[in-house]
């Protein structure tokens, strides 16, 4: 599959990913405290995936989860490796498309945070993503995932730019 010039731009934001694009951790981990805490200790495995940096892995990998990272950037999947690293955490880290990624194993949980999924090129995309996560789950697993809809726009992203496409898109 070819490479996207979508990607480009994660490659060279990726040095500065940590620090611009942090401020909204702990937003991130009160909701998937609030969400997930009923399960969260119960987890043997789980994936992040658009992982960036890797700052959601490696958080549960510190309460002991065996954990996959999965990001389209190998910018960002490099500095995951080194973060992961120089933490001494485990983290198996993966370059690859959330549409058609592969884990070498089944986990409990794939989280997909940060609105990443917003990111897909094309609505027909979203099913691609849903494959991809059903075949990388456990039976029983879970898919944790946000998005960014008019609402967050208008109150955590007010000074951004959003556009509604009206054309019918596949």
């Amino acid at each position: 599959m070819p490479r996207s010039t979508a990607n480009r731009p994660y490659g060279l934001q990726a040095k500065y990913h940590d620090q611009l694009c942090t401020f909204h951790v702990s937003w991130y981990e009160a909701a998937r405290q609030r969400v997930l805490g009923g399960i969260l200790p119960d987890l043997e495995s789980a994936c992040d995936l658009a992982c960036g940096t890797g700052t959601t892995a490696l958080m549960l990998a510190h309460k002991g989860i065996k954990m996959y990272a999965v990001d389209l950037s190998p910018t960002m999947c490099r500095l995951a490796r080194e973060k992961s690293r120089r933490l001494g955490l485990p983290l198996r880290v993966v370059v690859g498309d959330m549409r058609h990624f592969r884990l070498p194993e089944p986990v409990d949980l794939i989280l997909c945070e940060f609105d990443a999924i917003n990111h897909v090129e094309r609505k027909s995309d979203l099913a691609l993503v849903g494959r991809a996560v059903s075949r990388a789950l456990r039976p029983g697993g879970h898919f944790y995932f946000d998005v960014n809809n008019r609402l967050a726009f208008e109150t955590i992203w007010p000074g951004t730019w959003w556009v509604k496409s009206l054309a019918r898109r596949s």
